[in-house]
């Protein structure tokens, strides 16, 4: 059986990154079939080099947050010289536009997020916004505009939310279809953990 590609990326990491929204919560996620790594015949999971298991860390955070190397790396830069360089990347991270609209329950993945949002189906605080990489900030209102509400992408969304919580750093009005950051993202509500020590170490070489 052919497995998709981003299929494949979970399991070379050895985890799910959570990239197919709705099959990875089912019995076809090829995690639940298939765990071994991509290959012929399922390559053996060897012991990693120190620089193996950063690049590791590093590509599991990249791809579940769907960015490219250069955004990522860009992100670690910014953040390199700050205290609690950690915290500081997992802020960064979560506070991205297609980020909060995928953790409100508005999407199924953050690709798919990703995309809403660069088609112009939010508002921020009444405004219109299509950049995805936007860093929200406590307070702002996160909402689906009224005229994409019936749209194919989120007319069933209502239904979908009733056994849906998003993290705590988010409240979610279900009827309304909008939410609100209440406060900063923190290490104990990744969707996907990850070392971020390492992958910091990984871009000091």
């Amino acid at each position: 059986m052919k497995i998709d590609q981003k299929c494949k990326i979970c399991r070379r990491a050895g985890e799910k990154l959570f990239l197919k929204g709705d099959r990875c919560f089912s019995q076809k996620c090829a995690m639940v079939r298939n765990a071994t790594k991509p290959g012929v015949h399922g390559k053996s999971r060897s012991n990693l080099s120190e620089f193996g298991i950063q690049l590791r860390e590093k590509q599991k955070a990249r791809f579940a947050y769907n960015l490219s190397e250069k955004q990522f790396k860009n992100y670690v830069t910014k953040i390199s010289q700050k205290r609690g360089t950690g915290d500081a990347l997992i802020s960064k991270l979560e506070r991205r536009l297609d980020n909060v609209v995928y953790r409100l329950g508005f999407a199924r993945s953050r690709s798919i997020a990703n995309q809403a949002v660069g088609h112009g189906h939010f508002y921020i605080n009444g405004r219109k916004m299509d950049i995805p990489s936007y860093e929200a900030r406590i307070g702002d209102v996160i909402e689906i505009r009224p005229n994409s509400k019936n749209s194919a992408a989120f007319k069933d969304l209502k239904e979908t939310l009733k056994k849906y919580n998003p993290p705590s750093w988010l409240s979610l009005d279900k009827e309304n279809l909008k939410g609100e950051m209440k406060s900063l993202p923190a290490k104990e509500d990744l969707a996907v953990p990850f070392n971020l020590n390492l992958i910091i170490e990984y871009y000091s070489r």
